[in-house]
């Protein structure tokens, strides 16, 4: 392979750590599998939004939780990047992909404030509209966020990417939680997608590998852990 069409060119340390986007749970994701889980838990029938909201256009997309491991579409290229204006915050309850409504957990954001580090997939132009649907459908399907283009710092020069900001009129919105708050949601809630604690342990992991220092989600992981182990 070409160095310059090496998706890893800038970060060859994480190769081998990021699921294969073809054989990812979330491309296959089944909205009929998610309609039932919703129906079940007495979800109005307009609870997700259809592909038709989708824009297509070249892009970049700035993960800053799972889709840091696991993006679940196809790309040409990873940078590290710094997204100031926003930060990171587990503030996104779920009853279904990461908890039940019995024991609700907790997903990742983009809040108001601050500033977040992340890392930022650039998707190749010739395959913008199946990788679009694929990502709409992942991150818009809830009416959880609000898609905004953002700019983003890279060491490889200033780019402007997609980002999935907290819509603080969703439903799942948990604002204000302290630490002992979320860690208590971490450490019990688990759904379709895996446990919370597992989802904050792959973050923290991944953020190891490329060097970004978080002390505050260090702590939450760490605490966390104590909570689910008793």
């Amino acid at each position: 392979m070409d160095s310059d069409s090496d998706p890893f060119r800038h970060h060859p340390e994480l190769r081998g750590l990021i699921v294969d986007p073809l054989t990812s749970a979330y491309r296959a994701m089944s909205l009929e599998l998610l309609d039932e889980r919703m129906r079940a838990i007495g979800a109005p029938a307009d609870w997700r939004r259809g592909d038709d909201d989708r824009e297509d256009g070249d892009l970049w997309v700035f993960a800053y939780g799972s889709l840091m491991w696991d993006p679940g579409f196809r790309f040409g290229e990873i940078r590290s990047g710094l997204l100031r204006g926003y930060h990171r915050r587990f503030c996104l309850r779920s009853v279904v992909g990461r908890g039940t409504p019995d024991r609700p957990g907790l997903m990742a954001g983009l809040d108001r404030g601050g500033e977040c580090r992340g890392l930022a997939f650039r998707i190749d132009g010739a395959h913008v509209e199946e990788e679009t649907r694929i990502i709409w459908r992942r991150e818009m399907v809830m009416r959880s966020y609000a898609p905004e283009f953002v700019p983003v710092e890279t060491a490889w020069g200033g780019i402007e990417a997609l980002a999935f900001i907290v819509d603080p009129a969703g439903e799942s919105y948990r604002p204000g939680m302290s630490l002992e708050e979320t860690a208590a949601f971490m450490a019990t809630g688990a759904g379709l997608f895996g446990s919370s604690l597992d989802y904050l342990e792959r973050l923290t992991d991944h953020f190891a590998t490329i060097g970004i220092e978080d002390d505050e989600l260090t702590r939450l992981r760490d605490l966390s852990r104590r909570l689910a182990t008793g």
